[in-house]
């Protein structure tokens, strides 16, 4: 059991207290207000605002459109996460309702082009207006609104300072996203949906989402039904309504899902369920048999399932991803696997082609199908480094590679993602000693001339999960997530890690009050708990590089 309370002298009281009024008033400083990644723009004065939530709060003009579920649904969202002590008593409230101007009601799908920009302001009068080009940009408003806002226990009423207030923004690239692996652990549609509830709270917009790999293939298909005995067993799987029904939930937080099938190298669960799409000694099963035609007829019928065999349109999305992207991987493959298959090797000689060569062929092959299909393909970087400048220019190349060198990428023609791992300022999420200041050091156009830096899109934090299922994968995305995401969103010049350090901790205790796991700021292991009683907002100041 714990040891009863001793007495204390007046002394060590007087002491305790002294520093508790210290850290209470250190605690006061960080839950005013602040925003979480920081807007392009800002002006502001020195007026509070008292703010009343009325149930009616967000309001537009309905001559100029009529909001669909996703707007309406938004509403009611960020009502709760702004106001979540609910609606207190109108004690003069100056803020009764904020006004949103939007250009467009669209609520398809979103895409890489969409215009996710928004301006904020409230006049020192309480009057406030959101105005955004589409839905996704009046998102984006109501996260930054929601963050402004503070309960006041004292006087129980919500205030936002510094009225006047006008934000500009937009973001720096406009593809902003997390991967996650639910081929190494399989993860629940519940620990989905969570983490996708956290996205948007730091302006991310992309779920990356690597499905299938060695492992386990959790996919269900239609046309080729036994892939999924690939998964680790018949309660980790995913029902095609399951996938759709976390596409929508994404879109409706503006979020879009970008399905993974990592090929030929990544794929020995494909052999479980057809076992003549791999090379024929089940202890050397990948990668995926090159010379075999059922082999890519399996991923044009699989890839079909994802993509619907065509292009996404407005108010028509294709396929269970109705994403413009689809993700074919392409990395670590290693060929000795062909050469010791008499078949494969025997096919290899007749073609004329080095094991090099076949895998060009391969990867080149699954390209064309996506392209086929509708879809931008994306590689990792070691399809760029075969290739050359061969490789199709419509091909997004995911550099995850310190060796691969950003600039000469984009000046031969290629769009690029960035999230270089296994280095010390590592986006990938699993490199559980590199610490938030770290990744947020690190630019994804870094090196990059800056007339080519447009042709980076942006880029990825990257969770694989090895180490990783639903009971600590919020802790291991959260807070470092949080920094690739504000240098992702945020200018250029936002690189100072200790102007960011109150911020991103204040940022750690919202998530926390909205239910996501994040851990603490500055642990030397990313995901370790608090090392002793504290405030949320009393980090543990430890060096961070």
């Amino acid at each position: 059991g714990r040891n009863p309370a001793r007495p204390f002298c007046s002394s060590i009281m007087k002491a305790m207290k002294a520093l508790l009024a210290l850290t209470l008033g250190a605690i006061a400083t960080v839950t005013h207000g602040q925003v979480w990644p920081l807007p392009d723009s800002v002006s502001s004065g020195y007026t509070n605002i008292t703010v009343y939530p009325s149930t009616a709060f967000f309001v537009y003009d309905p001559r100029y459109g009529e909001a669909g579920s996703v707007l309406k649904e938004a509403f009611t969202r960020y009502h709760d996460l702004a106001f979540p002590h609910g609606t207190m008593e109108d004690k003069g409230a100056s803020m009764k309702y904020l006004n949103i101007a939007l250009e467009s009601f669209d609520e398809s799908h979103p895409q890489l082009e969409t215009d996710e920009s928004y301006s904020l302001s409230i006049d020192e009068y309480g009057n406030g207006l959101i105005s955004a080009q589409t839905v996704y940009g009046v998102m984006r408003g109501l996260e930054t609104f929601s963050q402004l806002v503070v309960f006041d226990y004292d006087t129980r009423t919500y205030q936002i300072a510094g009225a006047p207030l006008k934000i500009e923004d937009s973001p720096r690239f406009a593809h902003r996203g997390l991967m996650i692996d639910t081929a190494r652990h399989f993860l629940p549609l519940a620990a989905i949906r969570s983490i996708i509830d956290s996205l948007p709270y730091a302006k991310l917009n992309v779920l990356h989402w690597h499905m299938v790999d060695t492992q386990s293939f959790p996919f269900e298909s239609t046309t080729y039904p036994k892939l999924w005995e690939g998964a680790y067993s018949k309660q980790e799987r995913y029902l095609q309504s399951d996938i759709s029904s976390i596409v929508d939930y994404a879109r409706y937080r503006g979020v879009r899902v970008i399905v993974e099938f990592d090929v030929p190298g990544h794929a020995a669960s494909w052999c479980v369920g057809y076992p003549e799409v791999c090379p024929s000694d089940p202890e050397c099963a990948q990668p995926l048999n090159v010379a075999n035609n059922a082999t890519f007829d399996l991923i044009e019928s699989v890839l079909g399932e994802c993509t619907g065999k065509q292009a996404s349109a407005t108010d028509a999305p294709s396929g269970l991803f109705p994403d413009d992207m689809i993700h074919l991987g392409g990395d670590e493959v290693d060929t000795s696997c062909w050469t010791a298959d008499e078949d494969i090797s025997a096919w290899l000689a007749e073609q004329g082609m080095t094991e090099d060569e076949a895998y060009a062929y391969f990867v080149g092959k699954a390209s064309d199908i996506a392209v086929s299909q509708g879809r931008r393909p994306i590689q990792w970087s070691e399809v760029y480094d075969h290739f050359g400048t061969n490789l199709n220019k419509g091909t997004i190349v995911h550099v995850w590679k310190d060796v691969t060198n950003v600039t000469e990428v984009v000046a031969n023609g290629y769009n690029t993602l960035v999230n270089v791992g296994y280095v010390d300022k590592s986006w990938y999420l699993d490199n559980l000693d590199v610490a938030w200041a770290a990744v947020y050091s690190k630019d994804p156009c870094e090196g990059v001339p800056d007339e080519l830096c447009p042709m980076v899109l942006g880029g990825h934090g990257e969770m694989w999960g090895e180490t990783v299922d639903a009971s600590d994968l919020e802790q291991t995305v959260w807070p470092r997530m949080a920094a690739i995401a504000e240098r992702l969103w945020s200018p250029k010049d936002t690189t100072d890690a200790d102007a960011a350090l109150p911020r991103i901790e204040a940022f750690r205790c919202l998530l926390n009050s909205r239910g996501i796991a994040a851990a603490p700021v500055n642990n030397a292991d990313a995901r370790e708990g608090p090392p002793s009683p504290a405030s949320c907002f009393e980090q543990r100041r430890a060096l961070r590089f």
